[in-house]
């Protein structure tokens, strides 16, 4: 999530008595306590670039992954081992040459797609002067987030392929001068901040010397935007209607087994434009990136939520289950399961399977087992009459949080308020999380970034104040997608050794980092952990700029494999299917990146080897 998100939010959420999370950033801590910055700077001095030994990108089970939207089988002569030598952590943020995407030593990293680019045939792109909305919609949004790479038929997916990428908010220095402000805007500012959110939808192609650029005026090549007009599916849709103007908050992502792609909603406050009723928003919207099967649709049987991605475990008889994160201070755990099972060869027989299943929260208990609570009405306490007990991990032990009483009166009533039917029916409130992957054998892991405002403990969420979050996994019950328990364990803490405070130390051995975001398992069967940290100095001069890690799932080794320019964030993993090239996304930079000459901007970047091995071996 974005830290611009928060800011949208915060009044809504102060409306709302929500707690916020004060103190989750170390340069929060810091601020309290002004002496441990003197401690933290005396052990990190400030780096050289010729100390990296890097190239910079300077300023101007079945499984998440086995899709056949993107994962065809990858080439066997090809060597997957992890060898390359990570990168220093980057923490000089006045030296210009920090301000690039900086990656190990025989690799490239190319900006492909920024805010702003040309999309749909015709546009013309941002290139300095501020834009009507015609225009702005039919270019790339801003803040560009999570994303997938999926084949085209009859065309080598090394050489090839669609992009499909969020935009979670605004770059809004693009957009028109000053801040937005939805309480004033005109009629036509709000159509400009609304067409810069949503989802891009790109054709790009791999030129002979390795390079690869959009596809211009491919007919693929498509916006929708928070201007777009949505179908409604299933059991909300008699309280939401049959359309929605607009999708909201896109943050991360996932495709389908059946090569469909999952934008989420990571927020229920529509704050660009609150004029449309807010039940409209919060859903996990379904988009065909080839343009062949039903019309983007929000998909109310999924829950309704602070979404942040989904990923996938199926069966031998296609049976599937999609895993969420509910990305709030605190937030659950969630696993929908589709009620029929997939057609793996008929695209158009699964158009409407995410509309019937069941959902449910995750409980996860103390002594490493967990369990599937079903979110339906009239189950575990989803009544007329129900106590949700609030957010109770944020107040001190001994102190009553406040309560509320819900009426689940029917099966809307509960996805229309997931979050409380979550707390209600008992689902463990976790701190704030985020990605959820899936590997090929079954294990599920889930990055919780940190909730620097927890006060109450548990075995899965063990640190009060946490500043720097976790990552947790799980095996379901014979690695099965439709299983209702499952065991569980701590991947690891993030943090440092460096820092004299106990509950931000961590036990990552190697390279150090905090507040894990974006995670995703590559096909073969490979972590990657990309990271949302503070970017003030107190932050950056022990863990560097936010980056992009390998973690061995055996060892927990942790290798720095990309770090981004000032100011931003890492997020967005996708790849072709042999790894061979991978696809980043740099949101919220405040430097000069990418161009020199315009105002900084979010962009996608292409990751190469200049020898055309795979990423990372």
């Amino acid at each position: 999530m974005s830290y611009l998100t928060d800011e949208f939010r915060a009044k809504t959420r102060a409306e709302q008595g929500v707690v916020t999370v004060e103190g989750q950033m170390l340069e929060d801590i810091v601020a309290a306590n002004p002496s441990r910055r003197t401690m933290l700077k005396s052990g990190f001095g400030l780096s050289m670039l010729s100390v990296f030994g890097v190239t910079s990108l300077a300023a101007c089970g079945g499984s998440d992954d086995d899709d056949n939207g993107s994962s065809t089988p990858t080439t066997p002569a090809l060597n997957y081992g992890v060898t390359f030598t990570p990168i220093t952590k980057v923490t000089d943020r006045n030296a210009p040459a920090f301000d690039a995407v900086i990656v190990p030593n025989g690799y490239v990293a190319e900006v492909l797609f920024a805010a702003g680019d040309p999309v749909v045939a015709g546009s013309s792109g941002y290139k300095g002067a501020f834009q009507t909305s015609a225009e702005t919609e039919r270019q790339a949004g801003g803040q560009h987030d999570g994303m997938h790479y999926y084949t085209i038929p009859n065309v080598d997916p090394q050489k090839g392929g669609l992009l499909a990428i969020n935009h979670e908010s605004l770059d809004t220095a693009i957009l028109f001068a000053g801040s937005y402000n939805a309480a004033t805007a005109t009629a036509e500012q709000k159509k400009i901040a609304l067409s810069n959110v949503g989802v891009s939808v790109i054709e790009v192609q791999r030129a002979d010397d390795g390079k690869w650029s959009v596809k211009q005026n491919s007919p693929y090549n498509k916006r929708y935007t928070g201007n777009t007009v949505y179908q409604v599916g299933g059991p909300a849709k008699s309280v939401v209607g049959n359309t929605v103007v607009g999708t909201l908050n896109n943050c991360a992502s996932g495709p389908t087994p059946w090569g469909t792609y999952l934008t989420c909603e990571e927020t229920t406050d529509n704050y660009l434009d609150p004029t449309q009723p807010e039940v409209g928003y919060g859903w996990v919207v379904e988009i065909d990136p080839l343009g062949t099967l039903a019309p983007a649709t929000k998909r109310t049987a999924m829950g309704r939520f602070d979404h942040e991605n989904t990923a996938y475990m199926t069966n031998a008889a296609n049976r599937v289950a999609f895993y969420m994160g509910d990305d709030s201070t605190p937030g659950c755990i969630y696993k929908f399961v589709p009620s029929k099972a997939f057609d793996p060869v008929n695209r158009a027989a699964n158009a409407n399977l995410l509309d019937e299943g069941i959902l449910y929260v995750a409980r996860f208990n103390g002594d490493g087992s967990g369990n599937w609570v079903e979110l339906t009405q009239g189950k575990n306490g989803l009544v007329v009459g129900a106590t949700d007990p609030g957010n109770f991990t944020q107040v001190a032990p001994g102190t009553v949080a406040p309560s509320t009483v819900v009426n689940f009166n029917t099966q809307a009533d509960v996805l229309l308020n997931t979050k409380s039917a979550a707390r209600v029916a008992g689902g463990t409130l976790m701190d704030r999380p985020e990605w959820i992957t899936v590997g090929r054998d079954g294990l599920v892991l889930c990055t919780l970034t940190n909730n620097g405002s927890r006060r109450r403990t548990s075995e899965t969420n063990p640190r009060a104040t946490n500043p720097h979050g976790h990552i947790i996994r799980w095996t379901e019950t014979g690695a099965s997608p439709l299983a209702t328990t499952f065991t569980w364990d701590l991947l690891l803490l993030a943090g440092d050794p460096a820092i004299a405070a106990a509950n931000e130390k961590g036990n990552i051995k190697g390279d150090t980092f905090s507040s894990p975001d974006g995670i995703r398992i590559d096909p073969q069967n490979r972590l990657w952990v990309q990271t949302d940290a503070g970017t003030g100095a107190s932050t950056t001069d022990v863990f560097g700029n936010n980056s992009q890690y390998y973690i061995d799932q055996q060892t927990g080794q942790s290798k720095r494999f990309l770090a981004g320019p000032t100011g931003c964030e890492i997020t967005g993993i996708a790849y072709t299917p042999d790894l061979t090239t991978m696809f980043i996304n740099i949101q919220h930079p405040t430097g000069k990146w990418p161009s020199a000459n315009l105002p900084a901007r979010s962009a996608t970047v292409v990751v190469r080897r200049t020898d055309g091995k795979p990423v990372g071996a």
